[in-house]
């Protein structure tokens, strides 16, 4: 990477700037960020400091640790610019969770608990994600720590740690979701559909809430769950004896997502190129109404879930035998193709994180408490936001020096047709 980025990086910054409002910390926002995009395979404090030489750890630590400021007016600044670059009727808002490994038991949030980037259980912290992404390009705009319970259980500890009282409450990973949505969707960022993998998809609840707000969806699903067909009717049964049943109920039992598609017909699509070709699985999708309603309780006295709401059931067969199974309210007359594109976007937020780490250091913060997790947290995100900001410039300057050479090429060959662009790949992102 040339030097100039470091100048691109302060005229960048000044809305983020602005938005700090404290002349004396100011300074050290830049620093700290371009402690994380620089040289240097360690980016904690103490290495970062040693590289710049001109500040020391001492201020680069309570700039983050304990200096007095707000955090939200630069988390509404990066959801501005994040909605600037990829914001539209075409972008993705994802959400996933990613794990930060640690020892012992002291740093804010740290238990075992399953990594879904580990495929295991390990002793980590947990961040809710989200990403606005379009055009292949992602933006993180949001990353929270998720509190297990033998945080929220422990009021000492949570002092210790130094957690807000108003993040003391026990909440769910969907849930914090939710209250992360609703603050992208106060700022005023555009997307067309929201994504999830099935740790958020398969709860009720969640779907529920995105559909509340009025939001079209595309969100993992257990091929346990219970679903009925499109066409369940709901019957009022006559009672033998006894009193008369107060409400309706299926007139066809449910079966699990895995059985209702068992029978569908299975067919080849193709969603994207990928770097060694088109990527294509076996898909099939059908209408159903999912039982995550009311409970009422059946005939046999068994508490039964009630149909909800219709919405497409799609299967994914992919060539290791894996099956994934997933649940989307997107339009009734969309095309199987454009069903499967929209649940594979969802891969690129797993890029953004990879990046994150590997590139800008999300996962070496060395702290312990909420505010500096969080803090070190939205500089990763501002530093990655300028990385991707300087990628869609350079794939921008592509496009038009592809434009003018194909009208060159067309005025001599008329016949001739340009290629499409392809954006930067990630891999030379640090050297924009």
């Amino acid at each position: 990477m040339d030097e100039t980025w470091k100048s691109d990086l302060e005229r960048w910054l000044a809305p983020f700037l602005g938005a700090l409002r404290h002349k004396a910390r100011a300074p050290m926002c830049p620093v700290y960020v371009a402690g994380l995009i620089g040289a240097g395979d360690r980016k904690s404090m103490q290495p970062m400091a040693a590289r710049d030489g001109d500040v020391g750890y001492d201020q680069l630590h309570h700039f983050i640790a304990s200096g007095v400021w707000d955090a939200a007016p630069i988390e509404k600044a990066l959801l501005v610019e994040a909605d600037r670059m990829v914001g539209g009727a075409d972008a993705w808002l994802i959400v996933d969770d990613t794990a930060l490994p640690k020892k012992g038991a002291y740093s804010v949030g740290v238990a075992p608990q399953y990594a879904s980037s580990l495929g295991k259980t390990a002793n980590c912290q947990s961040l809710v994600s989200l990403t606005l992404a379009s055009r292949e390009v992602p933006v993180m705009v949001s990353l929270r720590l998720f509190l297990p319970e033998s945080w929220t259980n422990d009021p000492e500890r949570m002092t210790r740690a130094r957690v807000p009282e108003d993040r003391r409450g026990a909440l769910s990973k969907p849930e914090i979701a939710i209250e992360e949505i609703d603050r992208v969707i106060a700022s005023g960022v555009r997307f067309g559909c929201v994504l999830a993998d099935s740790g958020y998809g398969s709860s009720g609840p969640f779907r529920q809430a995105l559909s509340a707000r009025g939001l079209l969806w595309a969100v993992g699903l257990s091929r346990r769950q219970n679903v009925y067909p499109a066409d369940v009717a709901l019957a009022f049964p006559v009672a033998k004896a006894g009193k008369p049943r107060k409400y309706h109920i299926p007139d066809q039992p449910p079966v699990s997502a895995e059985a209702a598609l068992a029978g569908e017909k299975w067919q080849k699509v193709s969603w994207r190129r990928g770097t060694k070709g088109r990527l294509t699985c076996l898909f099939a999708a059908r209408p159903i109404r999912v039982a995550d309603d009311h409970k009422h309780r059946m005939r046999d006295n068994r508490m039964q879930c009630m149909p909800g709401d219709e919405v497409w059931l799609v299967g994914e067969r992919r060539s290791t035998g894996e099956q994934k199974y997933y649940v989307s309210n997107l339009p009734a007359d969309m095309s199987l193709k454009k069903l499967a594109a929209s649940i594979k976007a969802r891969w690129i937020c797993e890029q953004a994180h990879q990046q994150l780490k590997e590139e800008l250091g999300l996962d070496h913060f060395e702290g312990r408490s909420w505010i500096g997790l969080h803090r070190h947290a939205l500089m990763t995100m501002i530093a990655y936001a300028f990385l991707q900001s300087r990628r869609l410039k350079a794939a921008g300057r592509k496009k038009k020096n592809r434009g003018t050479a194909a009208t060159t090429e067309h005025a001599s060959h008329p016949a001739g047709h340009s290629r499409h662009l392809r954006a930067v790949s990630p891999k030379t992102m640090s050297a924009l």
